[in-house]
């Protein structure tokens, strides 16, 4: 079996997203999310997803013009743009359609437009929380540094290995952090053994191949291995 990389990627501002909003709106964690593989005859996409009731104030009183969930009464019973098609005591399903072809961005389509489907798709806060599965490291920074261009507050949650022989923690990097004299200069001095012990080249020589100063590679180096840290040590 190939390595494969399971990800989940959380957006916490997915834009108009009815997911994301009906989770703000209820208060509620939202999963059970479902999309239609094609559009219907006016060409939109349809999806639905599954509120729980029950979650939120459990136990405690509520006022008298809020629903189940918490939220004022809406005459209409539509939450975040998305209407009811399915209720029982212990959840409702709701459902919307959306224009694939507007100028809102989805996060879902944004992952698999590099051919990843979407396994699973949930909303806590307002923030969307989606898992797939990539092929390596290096596809998967692709697919970050497309959402982060797309959309505000993007972090990798989780990264779970398969076909490898040990388990282990994964770190995805996005090389765009750093500019293309950070990256040469790290680079550099990676493959000059600057870091190795013994060392190999040391300051003077690794700015020398570059064609700096030495105070000029200090600095670069050492904004370079500041914004190493911040992704290794980030939430």
């Amino acid at each position: 079996m190939p390595t494969t990389i399971r990800a989940e990627i959380e957006v916490g501002m997915p834009g108009d997203c009815p997911v994301a909003r009906a989770s703000t709106a209820t208060e509620t964690a939202i999963d059970g999310v479902t999309r239609s593989s094609g559009r219907n005859a006016s060409g939109q996409v349809t999806e639905e997803f599954t509120v729980e009731k029950g979650r939120r104030n459990e136990g405690e009183d509520q006022d008298q013009d809020e629903n189940e969930y918490g939220t004022e009464r809406d005459e209409d019973t539509t939450l975040a743009g998305s209407e009811p098609v399915f209720d029982l005591e212990s959840h409702t399903v709701y459902r919307f359609t959306r224009d694939p072809d507007s100028e809102n961005e989805c996060v879902c389509e944004c992952i698999e437009g590099f051919g990843w489907p979407v396994s699973n798709v949930r909303a806590v806060d307002g923030s969307l929380f989606v898992s797939c599965y990539a092929s390596d490291v290096e596809s998967l920074t692709d697919v970050v540094s497309e959402l982060r261009d797309a959309f505000d507050d993007i972090r990798v949650r989780q990264l779970v290995q398969s076909g490898g022989e040990t388990d282990g923690d994964l770190l995805v990097v996005d090389r765009s952090w750093m500019t293309d004299r950070q990256r040469e200069v790290l680079e550099t001095a990676h493959e000059m053994g600057y870091f190795d012990y013994p060392k190999g080249a040391n300051a003077g020589e690794v700015a020398a191949e570059i064609g700096i100063a030495r105070s000029t590679f200090s600095e670069h180096l050492a904004s370079a291995q500041r914004k190493l840290l911040d992704a290794l040590l980030a939430g």
